[in-house]
């Protein structure tokens, strides 16, 4: 889902630093690019891990049409032959294994994130195999909102940063 970010947001960021303005004014205001919140967002976002979103995008579709529905039980589910022929990677099977692991074994509840504060948050994720402060960064800003984040570890970001 594409939304403008909250115009009071734009306006604060502006009045900190004119380079904010302009950035507005060469590029307009910026997309908020928000994903729902869960399994299937946390899933595709360890999938972007390294990889282009096409290549990702590419690798979830072909999951998502293989599996029945697209969850941590039925992750589980699946074989390592069936995961490759998925074109998922081994160390991505893993991870995807973690996670679905812990949400079946209910040690870890995304739906109660939006009652924790982020350092929690990021303690919950980062205990999960696979899932570093780079896929927490993502997760937080896309599928929770939270404005006060930046992935310092994505290379692409820092790049834009420097080039801005």
């Amino acid at each position: 889902m594409k939304e403008i970010v909250n115009q009071k947001d734009i306006q604060k960021l502006i009045g900190l630093d004119p380079l904010f303005r302009d950035i507005r004014a060469q590029y307009g205001d910026p997309p908020n690019w928000s994903r729902p919140q869960g399994f299937i967002s946390l899933s595709r976002i360890i999938l972007e891990q390294q990889v282009s979103l096409a290549s990702a995008h590419a690798h979830y579709l072909k999951l998502n049409e293989y599996l029945e529905a697209f969850t941590p039980d039925r992750i589980l589910d699946l074989s390592d032959q069936e995961m490759r022929a998925c074109q998922i990677s081994r160390q991505k099977t893993v991870y995807l294994r973690a996670l679905s692991s812990e949400i079946v074994q209910g040690t870890l509840d995304l739906g109660r994130f939006g009652k924790l504060g982020q350092i929690e948050i990021r303690r919950q994720l980062t205990a999960i195999k696979g899932i570093g402060n780079w896929t927490t960064d993502i997760y937080l800003m896309f599928c929770l909102q939270a404005k006060d984040v930046f992935p310092v570890g994505d290379i692409a970001i820092v790049n834009t940063v420097k080039k801005l």
